[in-house]
């Protein structure tokens, strides 16, 4: 039983038509889902993955209109990295963002930046086997795509006091000191700890909800038990439609979840036509007069191809 890497990234959002522009006109990922958190439905829940919606290459974010700035400290994710091929890929992506203004550090295969709202962000030359999660782009050429998560980076005030549950619990495997990979057989991503700032951190626009790691369905069940014997204490098993989960905290209190690998996107929406409207669970239907008027109109990233073809 292995998890297959990382299933999805959740982040928070201020201000979603501009994070929009930044996910899906900047990076080049595709909007999949237009839908809403499913624990507060006021709220949206983006989601922007490759052009199937694949487990592997899913960014998402909860939009809490006009939220204070965020900061990263203990206990949470401060950088989310992608792959990319090659150094030419990096040549791009460097242009492309610097083009937009936007502050870059290059060094050993990384080109790191942030998004409009601090959040940090990286793109990593990285070779693998695993098969490329790549959305199309009309400016963006296959080979320079965003191919899926690399991995991600977390502060932890004691990072030694995770290792046993890591390894021992999930199955992470050390390549370093305080740095590990989970793979699983079709996919695998890194995690690693920094040690945290003094500054306590503050959950808010630009920073990270949590990190889920996926699991077939068929041994979803027998992850909650393996994560509550390894001292954990997991959420029951919560139906999110496109896929189950279970929620708890690693003992650097990061939030971690554990993620089906479906049903999919594609459960409920023609997979030509991800993310083009607004969808919502069956359970949640009937409180759409009442969700759409208070969520911030959004356009469909994809016309704008359309009207330049």
């Amino acid at each position: 039983m292995r998890l297959d890497g990382i299933h999805h990234v959740t982040c928070i959002t201020g201000d979603a038509p501009r994070n929009v522009d930044f996910y899906t006109r900047v990076l080049g990922l595709r909007m999949v889902k237009k839908t809403v958190n499913q624990d507060d439905p006021t709220v949206y829940h983006l989601f922007y993955a490759d052009e199937g919606g694949s487990p592997g290459a899913d960014i998402t974010f909860f939009e809490y209109p006009g939220a204070r700035p965020g900061r990263a400290g203990a206990g949470m994710v401060h950088l989310i990295a992608w792959r990319v091929a090659t150094d030419e890929a990096l040549d791009f992506w460097a242009e492309r963002l610097g083009g937009e203004d936007i502050r870059l550090a290059r060094e050993d295969g990384t080109l790191r930046f942030a998004d409009p709202e601090g959040l940090a962000l990286a793109l990593t030359r990285v070779e693998t086997d695993d098969e490329p999660l790549v959305a199309e782009h009309p400016e963006i050429p296959r080979d320079q795509a965003l191919q899926g998560f690399a991995g991600v980076r977390a502060y932890s005030a004691a990072p030694e006091g995770s290792t046993a549950f890591l390894e021992q619990t999930l199955g992470f495997a050390p390549t370093g000191e305080t740095e590990w990979e989970l793979r699983g057989e079709t996919r695998g991503s890194t995690y690693a700890y920094d040690l945290a700032p003094p500054e306590r951190g503050v959950g808010g626009a630009g920073t990270v909800h949590h990190v889920a790691w996926a699991s077939t369905m068929e041994d979803h069940g027998a992850w909650r038990e393996r994560v509550a014997s390894g001292g954990a204490t997991p959420t029951p098993i919560i139906d999110r439609f496109w896929f189950r989960s279970i929620y708890f905290r690693e003992p650097s209190g990061v939030l971690f979840e554990i993620a089906t690998l479906g049903p999919g996107f594609a459960t409920d929406e023609d997979p030509e036509h991800l993310g083009e409207s607004l969808v919502l669970p069956p359970a949640f239907e009937h409180l759409r007069p009442q969700i759409e008027p208070v969520l911030t109109p959004l356009p469909n990233p994809r016309e704008a191809w359309a009207e330049r073809a």
